[in-house]
């Protein structure tokens, strides 16, 4: 305990537990936040490839970006259709929210697009923001309306709720499956596909649901009080939550983390790097890593 006293007595201000990450059971022994790389408009939708390496937009600006393993940032998409949230699928192709013109891709390794969807009965979509893809194939998608200064479209809404919606494999027609959210925006499943995050900006809460083989959603469970603009898990079935710095509950929805970051808002993280023990953390104006003890989920 001498260090911690110590520490104390040099910043009063200095709080225990989470600041200090002593004895983090998640996060690696003497481990720091470092910058990655800084000069975005706005970075969102990071995830890894089965390699480590990692894709994040930076939206503003129209782009894909890659993070290697050998820690270099390069341009991979430009234009990229405003993409914002992205997952993999089990093909490798680039699942991306296309918040250009409203509409889902498919984005191939050598860069050909297939749009997936554009509209749900036969109207536009708000805007679709966050995915997440299950082991078959199937695509979940949250569609809050957040009005674009580069959208062409009428800006209100054609969708009366902001849904969140599901895409069985090989359809191009999209179910809604959830339409009593106010803002629905992080999400992610469990890697066995039995299990659903969701987080909700507007009401700062984070929903749990079961997943059914038809795509169809049940039990809906409270999970923890604060929403999430983007969520990961790690490889103990941990929920890292994106906002205001990253916030790691356990699996039964009790608060074990919580990460600073030195920028006003955390849009997105994942786990990559060689491996995948490095979160990622996309925070407005930049891109953070911080090792870690577990490996993430994907």
């Amino acid at each position: 305990m001498l260090p911690i006293l110590v520490a104390l007595a040099l910043n009063p201000t200095l709080h225990l537990g989470h600041s200090l990450h002593l004895d983090s059971k998640i996060i690696a022994p003497g481990a720091t936040l470092q910058k990655l790389g800084g000069g975005y408009a706005f970075t969102e939708g990071p995830v890894p490839d089965k390699q480590g390496d990692v894709y994040f937009t930076d939206q503003p600006n129209d782009r894909i970006m890659k993070w290697s393993i050998d820690g270099k940032i390069e341009t991979w998409m430009q234009p990229c259709g405003r993409s914002n949230g992205m997952c993999f699928d089990h093909k490798g192709n680039l699942i991306s929210c296309a918040d250009n013109k409203n509409e889902l891709w498919s984005i191939t390794p050598d860069y050909k697009v297939t749009v997936l969807v554009d509209n749900f009965q036969g109207k536009l979509l708000n805007g679709p923001n966050d995915v997440w893809v299950r082991p078959d194939g199937g695509m979940y998608i949250t569609d809050p309306l957040y009005v674009r200064p580069y959208w062409t479209r009428d800006p209100k809404p054609q969708q009366t709720v902001n849904h969140v919606f599901y895409l069985p494999p090989g359809s191009h027609v999209l179910t809604s499956v959830i339409d009593d959210l106010n803002t629905p925006n992080g999400i992610v499943g469990t890697p066995n596909g039995k299990a659903l995050y969701i987080g909700d900006l507007g009401l700062e809460e984070t929903f749990r649901y079961l997943i059914r083989k038809d795509g169809t959603l049940s039990d809906k469970t409270l999970f923890c009080h604060l929403g999430s603009d983007g969520m990961t898990l790690d490889q103990d079935g941990n929920v890292y939550l994106s906002g205001k710095g990253v916030t790691v509950f356990d699996v039964t929805g009790v608060q074990i983390e919580h990460i600073d970051v030195p920028e006003d808002w955390v849009g997105h993280v994942c786990f990559g790097g060689k491996d995948h023990k490095m979160l990622f953390i996309t925070a407005t104006h930049g891109i953070y890593g911080l090792q870690m003890r577990v490996r993430g989920a994907y």
